[in-house]
């Protein structure tokens, strides 16, 4: 049986050369597989809170928003703005996620812990944008495009992070790549056992689906609860990384 082709070891794990590991890089061992399933809950959860809430805008898989704005060429699209604002903004809150990160890590502090903490926080944010500014008339309006692109600097911390300080973790963003790995695994292990990064590659595809489905009720029911409410998985993952030793 072939193991999961995703990177560098013989169950599809990067193994870190010596001393790659910094301070607060990465929580143990044991708190991985729940912490990929809940990333990528909250992922699935967030990019449909922002598509049913937000006028079809991507928070999480910014790319989908070249999409819309293609088909803008050709036919109507609400809401062009938070669309062509969505990537810019998604590259500066990861390019502000890496330093930050690279300055706990220089202070030996927990620095994953401290990175959900951020992302909690700016999820929270929009949740105040969307209560403040009331029901979302049209999604280029100031507080539901605050609301958005505070969604989207959250989502881009997680993308961030998730690159740096949990390179063991399949992606929690984007399932398409996941998905590719699982279908090659299962073919690989022909009716026998399937290695444990492709079980945990399930768990993270079948959390987004799960989050996706409790996003799309949550979201077309109120906006603003939505947003506040994906902020108890990441308080939780954090109190539990700055836990980790």
């Amino acid at each position: 049986m072939k193991p999961l082709p995703s990177s560098d070891d013989a169950h599809g794990q990067r193994t870190p050369a010596p001393g790659d590991a910094a301070p607060g890089a990465a929580p143990g061992a044991n708190t991985l597989v729940p912490a990929g399933i809940l990333l990528s809950f909250l992922a699935g959860y967030a990019d449909t809170v922002g598509f049913v809430g937000l006028g079809g805008l991507f928070t999480a898989h910014v790319t989908g928003n070249f999409v819309l704005l293609g088909y803008a060429l050709v036919g109507p699209v609400q809401g062009i703005l938070p669309k062509l604002l969505a990537f810019p903004v998604f590259v500066l809150a990861i390019a502000a996620t890496r330093l930050l990160v690279a300055r706990w890590q220089r202070q030996g502090k927990p620095a994953l812990g401290h990175a959900m903490l951020v992302q909690a926080a700016l999820l929270a944010a929009a949740a105040a944008s969307a209560w403040f500014g009331g029901p979302v008339t049209a999604p280029d309006t100031p507080p539901a495009l605050a609301c958005g692109m505070l969604c989207v600097a959250a989502m881009a911390a997680q993308n961030a992070y998730g690159k740096l300080l949990l390179p063991h973790l399949p992606a929690t963003t984007v399932m398409t790549g996941n998905v590719t790995q699982l279908v090659i695994a299962i073919t690989d292990a022909r009716g026998g056992a399937w290695p444990p990064a492709a079980r945990q590659v399930l768990g993270g595809v079948l959390g987004f689906a799960a989050g996706a489905c409790c996003g799309a009720l949550l979201g077309h029911w109120s906006l603003p609860l939505a947003m506040l409410s994906a902020c108890a998985p990441l308080l939780w993952l954090a109190w539990r990384a700055r836990q980790s030793p």
